[in-house]
């Protein structure tokens, strides 16, 4: 077990990102634990508000990333590089848990718009998960034959991270998750019709109603058959009550 840590994770240069994403995930849970029972009013926490301006965890996120980068760009020592992983784990959590208040520049946090920030954290847990569990730098040494797989391997996670990305931006969050361990779901995802309202159908169908009739009819098809057995998780997450009336009108995706 030891030789297979120390030849999978320190030798890879792996254990600063498992940090990383440790601590981004940890962060993230202990903060929606805390603004619960901010809101609920219970337990010592309270809102921080500096000369009455109330101040968003956003802010002390970006201060914690500027310091984990600084960290890790200005020394290279053993420790250190992993402490700024750590640093700048938490502070991505701090600030992706408030990426639909950035995307608004308004507070929606408790709002259907605020579950864009959790799936969010979820598309970005699962690529880093996948980084960890693929990647390796090209510099380790080994035989011809490993270097080989190592690249293809490699130009796959890549290749793999643009479609993920390009299926959270047609509105398939659930799919770009799944997407992000399984190739071929990413590939389905990226290369199918996207969601009506999402941002790639707003850049890409605004000339060509009729792929957009077509997004629009098998997205009202999925989301009968799928999406609203997906939704409670999201909404449990997030914080918002599932039976809102008022979901469709006010979903990001929409």
């Amino acid at each position: 077990m030891g030789d297979l840590w120390q030849s999978n994770v320190i030798d890879a240069g792996k254990l600063p990102l498992l940090l990383c994403l440790f601590a981004f995930i940890v962060t993230f849970v202990v903060t929606r634990i805390v603004v619960r029972m901010i809101r609920a009013g219970k337990g010592p926490f309270t809102d921080n508000s500096v000369g009455g301006v109330h101040v968003h965890h956003v802010v002390p996120g970006l201060l914690l990333m500027v310091l984990g980068g600084f960290t890790v760009l200005a020394t290279r020592s053993t420790g250190w590089i992993e402490a700024g992983g750590v640093l700048f784990g938490m502070g991505l959590a701090l600030v992706l848990d408030e990426f639909a208040l950035v995307l608004h520049l308004e507070d929606v946090y408790w709002e259907q718009q605020g579950r864009l920030s959790v799936d969010i954290v979820f598309i970005v847990t699962a690529v880093m998960s996948l980084t960890i569990v693929v990647g390796s730098p090209l510099g380790l040494s080994a035989g011809p034959a490993e270097d080989s797989a190592r690249i293809a391997l490699v130009v796959i996670l890549f290749v793999q991270i643009g479609l993920v990305v390009l299926t959270a931006m047609k509105g398939k969050v659930v799919t770009a998750i799944v997407g992000a361990f399984i190739f071929f779901v990413a590939l389905a995802g990226a290369i199918r019709l996207a969601r009506p309202h999402s941002p790639w159908a707003r850049m890409r169908y605004g000339d060509s109603p009729g792929k957009l009739e077509k997004a629009t009819a098998r997205d009202a098809t999925v989301e009968t058959r799928w999406r609203s057995k997906v939704y409670w998780l999201q909404d449990f997450v997030a914080g918002v009550g599932s039976s809102d009336p008022d979901r469709k009108a006010n979903d990001p995706n929409k």
